[in-house]
C-alpha cells in the first residue's frame, strides 16, 4: 500500500508517520504540509505544498490510499474565510482528488468537538458543534458532506489528543496553575493519547471498514481535578477573565486559540467508543490519568 498524507509535519503526523514506515503492509509514504517535515525514514518522501495546491493531484498519482490530517486548528490572526477556505473547501478538493487518482482507502482526521456536548455519546449523535467555535464547525461541515459524497470514507472522531508531540496550547493549559471557576458538579471531559490515535489510523487503513468512529481514552477527567493535581495551590479564575485573556493574547500576538476554545471547559463531552473497539479492534494502551501524565 501506498500512503499519501495530508499535514505531515503536524503534531500527529510525529506519532503517525514512524508507525506507518514501520508496517510491513506499507510500501511508501508521500507527505504534503506547507512545514518542513520533522521526520525522515526511507519510505517517507515530504513535499511542502499547499492541499489547494494544483500540484497535489500529480503527487498523488500510483497512490492507495490517503490520510487527511492537514486542518487549521488555531487560526492566530488568520481572517475566518482563510481558514474556511483551507478546512473546508481544501479538504473537499483533496477527497475529490483522492478518488481521481483512483484511491481506494479515505481516512478524515475528524474530531469529537463536532459534538459540541454530552455525556457517552455514539457516532449516531447529532453534530452540534459549540457557537463560535470554528475549528468544530469546519470538522463538522466538512463530515456532513463527506457523509453524502464520500460515504466511503473513515471518519475518525478523537477526543482531545495528547502526547510528547500534542499541541502547545493544550501543553500550556495543563501546565498553568489556574483552573476556570465553574458550578459543580465539574463537567467530565476524556483525552486520548496521540499513539493510540495513529494506531487507530493504521487500523482504519488495513480493514475493510467505513464511517465514524469515536476515540477516547478510558476514563474522564475535570479541568479543577487535573490543575490541582498538578499544582498544590491553584488559583480559581472567573472565566470570563480567562476568556478575555485568551482573546487578547491571540489578537496581540497572534498565538493561542480563539476564546471559543474555553467554552468547551464549560460543558461535559464523554464519547462511548466501543465501535471502534469492535470494528477496528482499537483497544488503547494509555487510560485518561497516564494520557494526561504524558504531557510534561
Amino acid at each position: 500500500m501506498r500512503i499519501f498524507i495530508t499535514g505531515s509535519a503536524s503534531h500527529l503526523a510525529q506519532a503517525l508517520l514512524p508507525k506507518l514506515c514501520a508496517h510491513a503492509g506499507i510500501a511508501s509514504v508521500i507527505g504534503i504540509d506547507l512545514q518542513a517535515a520533522r521526520f525522515a525514514h526511507p519510505k517517507f518522501a515530504h513535499h511542502i505544498a499547499d492541499i489547494r495546491s494544483d500540484a497535489v493531484s500529480t503527487l498523488m498519482r500510483g497512490c492507495d490510499a490517503l490520510v487527511h490530517l492537514a486542518f487549521v486548528v488555531l487560526r492566530g490572526k488568520m481572517d475566518a474565510r482563510t481558514m474556511h477556505d483551507i478546512n473546508v473547501q481544501g479538504s473537499r478538493q483533496i477527497f475529490a482528488s483522492a478518488r481521481a487518482a483512483g484511491m481506494q482507502k479515505l481516512l478524515h482526521l475528524s474530531s469529537a468537538a463536532v459534538y459540541g456536548s454530552g455525556e457517552h455519546l455514539t457516532e449516531s449523535a447529532p453534530l452540534r458543534p459549540l457557537a463560535r467555535f470554528l475549528y468544530a464547525q469546519h470538522k463538522a461541515e466538512a463530515e456532513t458532506w463527506m457523509a453524502r459524497d464520500f460515504p466511503e470514507a473513515v471518519r475518525l472522531r478523537p477526543h482531545i489528543i495528547l502526547g510528547p508531540h500534542c499541541q502547545p496550547l493544550l501543553k500550556q493549559l495543563l501546565r498553568q496553575p489556574c483552573y476556570i471557576r465553574l458550578p459543580e458538579p465539574q463537567p467530565r471531559l476524556q483525552c486520548v493519547h496521540e499513539d493510540d490515535v495513529a494506531e487507530a489510523i493504521v487500523a482504519g487503513l488495513m480493514l475493510p471498514v467505513h464511517g465514524p468512529f469515536n476515540l477516547a481514552a478510558p476514563g474522564s477527567y475535570s479541568f479543577k481535578e487535573v490543575i490541582s493535581e498538578r499544582h498544590r495551590w491553584p488559583l480559581p479564575i472567573p472565566f470570563g477573565l480567562a476568556r478575555l485573556a485568551l482573546k487578547l493574547a491571540r489578537r496581540a500576538t497572534g498565538f493561542g486559540g480563539e476564546a471559543a476554545w474555553l467554552d468547551g471547559i464549560r460543558h461535559p463531552l464523554t464519547l462511548d467508543s466501543s465501535r471502534a473497539h469492535r470494528e477496528l479492534r482499537w483497544q488503547p494502551r494509555f487510560d485518561v490519568r497516564a494520557t494526561l501524565a504524558s504531557v510534561k
